[in-house]
């Protein structure tokens, strides 16, 4: 057996489940084409304790220096596939295979776009897909939110708190969303509703200036929010036939265990932490796991 658990994702989640596992003295290797994942494109991050204001390039680089410190094997890779053994995996990378005991999954979610032109051009500096995240940088700033469902009313519910202005941008004239939210925002001054409309593009030199529609109706904007719900990363553990809710997060127990033997998961994979996807909770969730598989090895 190469190693006592493979790691597959070197994001937030995934460097401090190898930090931990190195603590507890199990040998472990963290796999990831990016390290930083995600978070490492975001220009600023200012919610992670203790750090009032860094990149979030800044603080990953500390997260990768305290795993490969505490003992981590990191490993710029892609894996393949993954599958079940006896007593453990095989794990297959782009350029070798691997044998573990556990295999821990923290390849995150990937955010939906709505593909338009000027999204990729502006993205993480002037477009973002998490208001929880990026909303405190435009406090008393102006806005456009396209959505649909529950995430778009509630972000721009929590967004009508910062900024001056909260376009929300849909392309029917009702929500699919839970009627509490709709009427919440429908009592919000600073909230005005753009219905039967669609993002043509953005616009901008420097910064962004303008969000067209697809009537070409222009609306002045600082800042561009996308919330149209994300997809969790789980394509590599499918053929293993886990148990996922309707959304296709992994159901994982207390101490984040999967349904198959020895597979963990943590982070924004899971339905775990309310399916918060915060930074601060796929790092907790990932100490547990490294926690909970010490605790299997020891019982052997």
């Amino acid at each position: 057996m190469d190693y006592d658990m493979v790691i597959i994702g070197s994001g937030s989640a995934g460097l401090p489940a190898g930090m931990y596992a190195s603590r507890y003295k199990l040998k472990n290797v963290v796999i990831g084409a990016q390290p930083g994942w995600a978070l490492a494109t975001s220009h600023k991050v200012e919610n992670w304790p203790g750090v009032l204001s860094a990149s979030g390039k800044e603080i990953m680089d500390d997260f990768k220096a305290h795993a490969e410190n505490a003992g981590s094997e990191i490993l710029q890779d892609t894996v393949s596939s993954i599958e079940k053994i006896d007593w453990g995996f095989k794990v297959a990378t782009t350029n070798k295979e691997i044998s573990t005991r556990f295999v821990v999954l923290a390849t995150g979610n990937t955010y939906r776009k709505l593909w338009v032109p000027g999204e990729a051009e502006f993205l993480w500096k002037w477009v973002s897909y998490c208001a929880t995240c990026d909303g405190n940088f435009f406090k008393n700033r102006d806005i456009v939110l396209a959505g649909w469902w529950n995430t778009a009313l509630t972000e721009a519910l929590y967004l009508s708190e910062l900024c001056s202005k909260v376009y929300l941008v849909h392309r029917r004239d009702t929500f699919r969303a839970e009627d509490i939210w709709v009427e919440q925002a429908k009592k919000r001054d600073n909230i005005e509703f753009v219905l039967n409309e669609e993002v043509d593009h953005l616009e901008g030199s420097m910064f962004l200036e303008k969000v067209v529609l697809k009537s070409w109706k222009e609306l002045a904007a600082d800042w561009f929010f996308v919330a149209i719900g994300s997809d969790p990363s789980v394509s590599l553990v499918k053929d293993l036939n886990p148990d996922m809710d309707d959304e296709n997060c992994l159901i994982v127990d207390k101490r984040q265990e999967s349904s198959v033997k020895w597979l963990y998961a943590a982070g924004d994979v899971t339905t775990n932490s309310n399916k918060f996807k915060q930074t601060i909770m796929s790092a907790a969730e990932w100490c547990l796991a490294a926690d909970s598989i010490h605790e299997d090895m020891l019982r052997g």
